[in-house]
């Protein structure tokens, strides 16, 4: 890991949720192929359950679909949560796909309030979900432009904080995750126009001779 994240390019996937409103039964999701710093190489959207159980089985889907997702040295995605309260199983999205799993965040998450909140909207998963949720210990990335702390399966918390550092553009998200959000974001249904239509003016035909 660490001699490809020296080279000046390499190749990153960065996943990621879109908007989407409440009570939609699915949110966008959309995985980028990257090479770093912000060259993008291949696209794919699909969409998860909105507060399933689908999470780490769709995203690994995508990412088998995108040409060229065989370069790619590690995924990256913001958080371990997409659609909602869908968790993402980041151990089974590893194995699945065979390379570093990093969830970035931005601030520290409240485990309190999260687990309160899963025992409201799901008595009776809340503690599966709680469990993906704090799997995985969190880690400041020193040395970021803006604090973030990571998750991290299948490498080294120092060779995932290098990971980190080098997709940051500007500001605290990576390159990877900004754009997978973007792409994401585009694919999800138009909002309802608040402007009320009106109805087409329906005009007499004239009388006249038939051609």
């Amino acid at each position: 890991m660490r001699r490809a994240f020296g080279k000046p390019h390499f190749h990153v996937i960065g996943l990621d949720d879109g908007a989407f409103r409440r009570g939609d039964r699915w949110a966008p999701v959309a995985a980028v192929l990257l090479a770093v710093p912000a060259r993008v190489e291949a696209i794919r959207i699909g969409r998860v359950r909105v507060d399933g159980t689908d999470a780490a089985e769709v995203l690994a889907a995508l990412v088998s679909r995108l040409p060229g997702r065989a370069s790619a040295r590690a995924v990256l995605l913001d958080g371990a949560v997409v659609g909602g309260f869908n968790v993402v199983d980041l151990d089974s999205l590893h194995r699945a796909l065979g390379v570093p799993v990093v969830a970035v965040t931005a601030r520290a998450p409240d485990f309190g309030a999260i687990r309160t909140a899963l025992e409201r909207g799901f008595p009776r998963d809340a503690e599966r979900r709680y469990r993906l949720l704090s799997a995985h210990r969190l880690t400041a990335v020193p040395g970021a432009a803006s604090p973030v702390r990571i998750a991290v399966v299948g490498c080294l918390r120092a060779e995932a904080a290098a990971l980190v550092r080098r997709t940051i553009v500007e500001g605290h998200t990576p390159e990877p995750i900004r754009l997978a959000h973007l792409v994401a974001s585009a694919a999800a249904p138009p909002l309802p126009s608040t402007r009320t239509v009106k109805e087409p003016v329906r005009r007499r035909p004239r009388r006249g001779p038939v051609a």
